[in-house]
């Protein structure tokens, strides 16, 4: 198994649903996609793809469309996405990607998080070059070969892929996600969900006082209102 697996599972066990904010998430991923490709989500990839999300994490249809009617209101005119990085106590990297209606109000919440437990907040770029931005797909496993598929889908992007037991997982580029997403609609495959990761390219292995101490700073940032998601190249088990 390659990168994309273990940086899974070890997200999965640890953090993955830790935030306990997945509805507000997804709402915010709404409002982005209408605002990027209009309401309508049959011409509109990005909206789809939250929207099946959605569906895996048993949103409400209601909440879904009451966020899309009210990405169009002008209160969601000011929301963008804005990637903060920095670096936690023991030169540990943390990528946080956030969706603000207020910049100012977020950069203070994020260097207060930083300040208070012995992080640094960095510039633009300091730290995003030491991780992958890759997007991934789940598919049912159903009547599919891995291996199989695998070689399909290489044309199309796809660098990794494996199964779990919630179905096969595909990992691309970052770019590739439109291509993938197309032809697997285009073979009928049903899209349980889909998403981006921002994967370690080396992890930092530290001990258990020190990672005391970086879970000290993300659990404040995964606590903020306007943090989407937390990355970073801490070693877990």
């Amino acid at each position: 198994m390659g990168r994309a697996f273990e940086f899974r599972k070890a997200r999965k066990m640890k953090r993955w649903s830790a935030m306990a904010k997945t509805f507000t998430r997804i709402g915010k991923d709404i409002v982005m996609a209408v605002k990027e490709g209009g309401p309508n989500p049959e011409t509109n990839s990005r909206l789809r793809a939250v929207i099946q999300n959605a569906k895996a994490a048993n949103m409400p249809k209601d909440n879904v469309e009451r966020a899309i009617k009210k990405a169009s209101d002008k209160d969601t005119a000011n929301f963008k996405e804005v990637l903060f990085e920095g670096y936690a106590p023991h030169g540990i990297a943390i990528l946080i990607e956030t969706a603000t209606d207020n910049n100012n109000r977020t950069v203070a919440n994020i260097r207060s998080y930083f300040n208070k437990c012995n992080g640094t907040m960095g510039t633009q770029g300091s730290v995003e070059f030491m991780f992958d931005h890759t997007c991934n797909f789940r598919i049912p496993a159903e009547g599919l070969d891995v291996e199989e598929l695998e070689l399909e889908m290489i044309d199309f992007g796809v660098e990794e892929i494996f199964a779990d037991e919630d179905g096969i997982v595909m990992y691309a580029p970052f770019e590739s996600f439109g291509t993938i997403q197309k032809e697997l609609e285009n073979r009928g495959m049903e899209i349980l969900s889909s998403g981006f990761d921002r994967i370690p390219q080396v992890t930092k292995e530290l001990t258990p006082e020190q990672v005391a101490d970086v879970e000290k700073l993300l659990e404040k940032i995964e606590e903020d209102d306007d943090v989407m998601n937390v990355f970073h190249n801490m070693q877990e088990s």
